[in-house]
């Protein structure tokens, strides 16, 4: 070196390899634990009566602290300072064994991943190990992860060390799959459930984290974070790693949409505004542009089914709105659309979307199959519902043609004849729908029908003939006893072995053929009164025996030994075509 040369720089110092987020916050005792508060309580109440237990059981989805668990019971049961040793829950000061165990290089805490040592002999040389005691703490801990990953020889190995194992010996397992765990082995565990991370729990945590890293952030960037966790703290921990890295050191809204292929919320909302009031128009637009902007179709018929489960949860319980992890579009807007929608609409909506999802992601072109997706649930949310289409069908014209009017099979449900056309020609105002639809055609209305009024049990029989139907008609004559009838009230009894469903069949006709509610009585008490078959015979029984005691009839009788004598009671007759309109219309509802 020269006196005139520039002084040589000291050499930098060594940069340390960058940790991430999950590792560099990872809990070292259970109050950095988020989450877990019954589990902390419990352990602690243990602690402090000195009641701990030789084995412990941890189970929950991934990411949500097992194995950070795991460690901090090993430092708890091994704590020690100066004053000596003694479990605790409260790690004021570090312990003697606590690096140690931390940093997993302890001779007495022995890690095993399940995973990968499944069979017998890993267990063994666990079994083999437990006969003699810890090196230099007060306990061996034995961590077992994924322990239902073993086979069933090396559980059976371990039954007998886990019921009677030394007083030195702790065993702590963790497992994401809890039923695959034999019972014997859980019968010997204490088990705890670690719970999914309430979502303002999480949020509080990850705005802790960005604090200590002097990390800007956007509130709904955190949101749709928190929501895409799934209460995991590790999932969480990564995503946000992944979105500072992506936002160039600040997390923003955009740059995680883009990182999670996410669709602009709003304009979800405004795709299903638009399927709710059947503006299939707007809703394909829609679709479209969210499609051009990156939104891939499968997630967009996803974010759809989360937003009506959202609707849903709202119209049941108002103080879901309330969540943190909801942006200020779903919290205002969802709880507008719950007050709006009906839950048989939001039910419908949710199964055609469910089965939807299935459908786009088995499809070879993804955006069709959902813009079918699209138009079958616009289309769905302008029908009416089966008791709506009754009430509309009782209020129709006559028809025109000769043929019988459309009306309603079965228990009264189902939907009328005449097509798609017809149901939304007399559609309706229906809970789906909160805005006007598109307009369509007006249809010239007929004359108003006149209802009729049955005042009498026979009139009520006689209507139904009128009507061809023929099926209510029979039990109204074979299987109900009539007790009494009035103004717009009807009681009967039922015959031995007959079909209760003719009740609810007879008030959904009754409500169609009169305009009005009818109610109807089951009597219990009313065996005696006998049905109108029966009326019927028993007049026909006084008839031949009146004609018996013709004295005509007796003086052939006489002259015509062996004769008898025959009486026919002239019947209302029902067309030949109304019976085989009855039998197809039976043999329709027997198909369904």
């Amino acid at each position: 070196m020269f006196p005139d040369d520039p002084p040589v720089p000291a050499p930098a110092a060594a940069k340390s390899p960058y940790l991430v987020l999950a590792r560099k916050y990872r809990p070292l005792s259970f109050a950095q634990l988020i989450g877990q508060d019954a589990m902390v309580q419990t352990l602690r109440n243990a602690f402090k009566s000195g009641r701990i237990h030789h084995a412990f059981i941890l189970t929950g989805v991934r990411g949500v602290g097992k194995t950070t668990t795991a460690r901090i019971l090993a430092r708890a049961f091994n704590y020690e300072d100066e004053t000596g040793r003694h479990p605790t829950l409260d790690f004021d000061k570090e312990g003697i064994h606590d690096r140690a165990i931390i940093e997993g290089r302890h001779v007495d805490v022995v890690e095993m991943d399940a995973a990968s040592n499944t069979g017998i002999n890993d267990i063994r040389e666990i079994i083999d190990s437990v006969k003699y005691g810890p090196v230099s703490a007060p306990y061996k801990v034995y961590i077992i992860d994924e322990v239902h990953m073993l086979s069933t020889a090396a559980f059976n190995g371990l039954l007998k060390t886990l019921e009677e194992p030394p007083p030195y010996v702790k065993f702590i397992f963790a497992t994401t799959e809890i039923r695959k765990v034999p019972v014997t082995i859980l019968s010997r565990c204490m088990r705890f459930d670690l719970r999914r991370v309430p979502p303002e729990t999480m949020t509080a945590h990850l705005i802790d984290l960005l604090g200590r890293e002097n990390i800007g952030y956007e509130p709904e960037a955190l949101a749709m974070i928190v929501r895409a966790g799934e209460g995991s703290v590790r999932d969480n921990q990564s995503l946000l790693d992944q979105a500072i890295s992506h936002g160039d050191g600040k997390v923003t809204t955009a740059t995680v949409k883009a990182m999670l292929g996410l669709g602009d919320r709003a304009r979800t909302i405004d795709l299903f505004e638009a399927l709710m009031a059947g503006r299939i128009g707007d809703a394909l637009t829609n679709l479209r542009e969210l499609y051009d902007a990156g939104a891939d179709p499968q997630t967009i018929i996803a974010d759809l089914c989360d937003f009506t489960h959202l609707v849903t949860r709202i119209k049941v319980v108002p103080a879901a709105a309330d969540d943190v992890s909801l942006t200020p579009d779903e919290r205002t807007r969802g709880a507008q659309l719950a007050q709006k929608l009906g839950m048989r609409a939001l039910s419908r909506t949710w199964q055609i979307l469910f089965k939807g999802y299935d459908e786009v992601q088995q499809a070879g072109n993804a955006l069709q199959a959902a813009e079918m997706v699209l138009v079958r649930l616009a289309y769905a949310s302008d029908l009416p519902t089966p008791d709506e289409l009754i009430a509309k069908l009782g209020n129709l014209p006559p028809p025109v043609q000769s043929q019988p009017a459309p009306v309603a099979r079965g228990n009264g449900g189902g939907s009328a004849g005449g097509g798609p056309s017809a149901a939304r020609q007399y559609q309706p105002e229906v809970a789906p729908r909160f805005e006007a639809a598109p307009p369509q055609q007006a249809i010239p209305q007929a004359a108003p029908q006149a209802f009729a009024n049955p005042r009498s049990y026979a009139e009520l029989v006689a209507l139904a003939g009128e009507k061809r139907d023929v099926l209510v008609k029979i039990a109204l004559e074979q299987s109900l006893r009539p007790v009494s009838i009035g103004d717009g009230r009807l009681e009967v009894a039922l015959v031995e072995n007959a079909d209760p469903g003719i009740i609810q069949t007879l008030s959904a006709r009754l409500k169609l053929w009169t305009n009005r509610q009818w109610m109807i009585t089951l009597k219990t008490d009313a065996q005696h009164v006998p049905t109108m078959r029966e009326q019927r015979e028993e007049r026909q029984e006084a008839v031949r025996q009146e004609a018996h005691q013709d004295p005509l009839v007796q003086a052939i009788l006489e002259t015509f030994p062996g004769a008898t004598v025959r009486v026919t009671v002239k019947q209302e007759q029902i067309p030949i075509e109304a019976y085989a309109d009855a039998i197809r219309d039976s043999d329709e509802e027997d198909d369904e």
